[in-house]
C-alpha cells in the first residue's frame, strides 16, 4: 500500500480538478485504492499510470452524474474551496492554473470529455495517446476537445493578466476596506464593468439565487449587504493556491475568492453552504493580515 499512499496526493489533486469537489474527489481516490488492492499487482508494469486511468474514469463517471445534480442545486453551484496543500503540490504554473478558483468555476463550463482532456493534458501533461485509452477516444478527437477547451477557457480569461500574490492581496484588502467602510468610489474603481458576483448557499443559508452582473449592481449588493448584516470577522487568508477573503457576516461564514485580471476584480465568488467550508475555518486563516472585525 506503500507505492498508493505515495500516489495519493496527486490522484486527489487529479480528481478534485476534475470534480471541483473534495468530498467527491475523496469518494473517488477511495474507489480507486478498494481496486487497487484487489488488483494483481505484479500485472501492473507503471502503477502510477494505472491508478491516474483508474481515478480519471472514475471522476468522469462521477462528473457526468454530477452535471445533473448540479442542475438542480439551489442558486449557483460553485466549486469547494480548498487549502493547496490538500491537493498535492503544485510545482508548475500548468497545476496551479488548473487548481486556481476562477478556472475551477471557468471548466464548470465544459462537457465531461472536455475538462478531463484539459486537466489530464495541461496539468499533468499527458501525452494524447495516453489520454485516448482513458477516455475512450481516439487521440486525435482528444486533441481536438484539448483545443476545444482550451479556447473556451481562454475566451473567458481573454486579457487575463495574473497579479503577483503580493498584487492579489492587496486588492482584496482594498476591497474588503472598501466594503466595510462604505466606499462606493473605492469599491466601484476596483470593479470591471462586466463583474459578476455568485453566491452558493446550496439552500441552506441566506445567499442570492442568481449571479449579479455589472458594476453598478454588484456594488449596490455588496453595500446592502454590508449595510444590513454586521461584519464580525474579515481575514484575507487563502483558498485554491491563491489570496482570498475569510468573513463572517450576519452570522454566516463566508469564503470569498476572485478573479483578478488587470487589476481589476471581474468576478466574485461566495462561498456560503457549510457543508463546503469544512476544510476551511478560522484555525487556518492568516490573522496576520486581518482588518480589524466590528
Amino acid at each position: 500500500m506503500e507505492e498508493f499512499e505515495r500516489l495519493r496526493p496527486l490522484l486527489l489533486g487529479l480528481a478534485y480538478r476534475l470534480l471541483g469537489s473534495m468530498w467527491d474527489a475523496e469518494d473517488v481516490v477511495q474507489e480507486a485504492y478498494l481496486r487497487w488492492t484487489g488488483t494483481d499487482r505484479s500485472q501492473v508494469r507503471e502503477p502510477r499510470a494505472f491508478l491516474v486511468t483508474v481515478v480519471s474514469r472514475l471522476a468522469l463517471d462521477q462528473l457526468r452524474s454530477a452535471r445533473v445534480t448540479r442542475e438542480a442545486y439551489t442558486g449557483p453551484w460553485l466549486p469547494e474551496p480548498v487549502a493547496a496543500d490538500a491537493v498535492g503540490p503544485a510545482d508548475s504554473a500548468e497545476l496551479r492554473d488548473t487548481l486556481s478558483y476562477a478556472t475551477l468555476h471557468l471548466m464548470e463550463r465544459l462537457s465531461p470529455p472536455e475538462r478531463a482532456v484539459f486537466v489530464l493534458r495541461e496539468a499533468f501533461d499527458l501525452p494524447y495517446d495516453e489520454i485516448a485509452q482513458i477516455v475512450g477516444s481516439p487521440a486525435g478527437t482528444c486533441r481536438q476537445l484539448h483545443r476545444r477547451a482550451a479556447h473556451r477557457l481562454a475566451e473567458q480569461r481573454d486579457g487575463r493578466f495574473t497579479p503577483s500574490a503580493d498584487e492579489h492581496r492587496a486588492l482584496l484588502a482594498r476591497f474588503l476596506a472598501a466594503a466595510r467602510g462604505g466606499d462606493l468610489s473605492a469599491l466601484t474603481d476596483l470593479l470591471s464593468e462586466d463583474v459578476v458576483a455568485y453566491n452558493d448557499g446550496g439552500g441552506k443559508v441566506r445567499a442570492a439565487l442568481r449571479p449579479i452582473t455589472g458594476r453598478a449592481d454588484v456594488v449596490a449588493f455588496v453595500a446592502g449587504l454590508t449595510t444590513r448584516y454586521p461584519i464580525t470577522e474579515a481575514y484575507l487568508t487563502e483558498a485554491n493556491g491563491e489570496p482570498a477573503i475569510w468573513t463572517v457576516i450576519g452570522g454566516q461564514r463566508q469564503l470569498v475568492a476572485f478573479d483578478v485580471r488587470a487589476g481589476r476584480i471581474h468576478a466574485i465568488y461566495g462561498v456560503l453552504n457549510p457543508d463546503k467550508l469544512t476544510r476551511l475555518s478560522p484555525g487556518g486563516v492568516n490573522r496576520s493580515t486581518s482588518s480589524g472585525s466590528q
